[in-house]
């Protein structure tokens, strides 16, 4: 665990994370909507009793997408909820300020990857300076995986995290497979992408941009596998395979998300905390893949690889 920063956090700095994170908000709707040619972002604003709130954009039934949820939050409160203070226990009685932007993405066509994207500011407050870190990252579950896709997907990882030194794209590759990691599955979420937290071992302004880079390469890393696959013909044998594979996304943000977890303890809005549950979803009991189809193939891919390197 890093020592804890005791740099200032002035309002100034403050309402920079606020205008980038709202403005990438917007950035990500405008170009959502370009590409998705039917449906645009509804926008619900709400406060927060204990302090803050946010806006939350939702597509729905679009072309390419069956749903798109988007949402900015920036809430505080007195005391630290426990999911915030699990490897900070001194943390516990602080007051504390949150803000981030995250999203999940469900298409329609079953050969486009769902995804994710989230990146946070936390600030805690009390006797002597404040304490603060950025986290965040984004990641890809396909139901089916084409291996250049991913490849991309790494590549572009890769370039959002290459100026902030050598060896940090491998660091945060492997803290995603491992938090993205279904435990009473024994599989990965999908092929991964960056995950970070508590990242406060630069001085404030460097861990900010590293933030922003990881955000601004989210839609050149998603936008061109959309673009590859939102026309490949599909049936109702794939499209049952990506309503059953999405049950596993449901499992992880309900059972393992921390994120999830954070919103619900600090007393967050419910709706905007589950707006990246899937739409549409089944569980079958005892399923099994036909050996050798395409949706067997999937499971070949729920490991941490090395995309990179192959």
């Amino acid at each position: 665990m890093n020592a804890l920063p005791t740099e200032a956090i002035g309002a100034d700095r403050i309402a920079a994370v606020e205008d980038y994170l709202t403005g990438l908000q917007d950035r990500i709707c405008a170009a959502i909507e370009g590409v998705d040619g039917g449906a645009r972002f509804h926008e619900d604003r709400w406060q927060r009793a204990e302090g803050g709130g946010g806006r939350s954009r939702v597509l729905r039934d679009g072309h390419v997408f069956e749903q798109a949820g988007i949402g900015f939050s920036r809430v505080e409160g007195a005391r630290m909820p426990a999911s915030a203070t699990a490897h900070r226990p001194e943390l516990a009685d602080k007051a504390w300020v949150a803000m981030g932007v995250s999203l999940v993405f469900h298409p329609r066509n079953p050969y486009i990857p769902t995804t994710h994207m989230n990146v946070r500011m936390f600030i805690a407050r009390g006797a002597g300076a404040p304490v603060w870190w950025f986290g965040g990252g984004f990641d890809l579950t396909p139901y089916y995986v084409f291996e250049d896709d991913a490849r991309h997907w790494h590549e572009v990882a890769r370039r959002a995290t290459a100026p902030f030194g050598e060896g940090l794209y491998a660091e945060h590759k492997k803290w995603c497979d491992e938090y993205f990691f279904l435990k009473h599955r024994g599989e990965t979420r999908g092929v991964g992408g960056l995950f970070f937290d508590d990242l406060n071992r630069w001085p404030f302004e460097t861990c900010f941009a590293y933030q922003r880079s990881v955000g601004d390469h989210f839609l050149d890393a998603y936008l061109p596998i959309v673009e590859r696959r939102r026309d490949l013909p599909y049936g109702e044998r794939e499209r049952d395979f990506q309503l059953y594979r999405r049950g596993r996304y449901v499992e992880f943000n309900l059972v393992w998300d921390r994120g999830t977890l954070f919103g619900l303890q600090s007393g967050g809005r419910t709706e905007s905390i589950l707006m990246s549950l899937p739409p549409l979803v089944r569980w079958e009991y005892g399923y099994e893949p036909a050996p050798g189809s395409a949706e067997a193939k999937l499971t070949d891919y729920l490991k941490p690889i090395d995309w990179l390197g192959r």
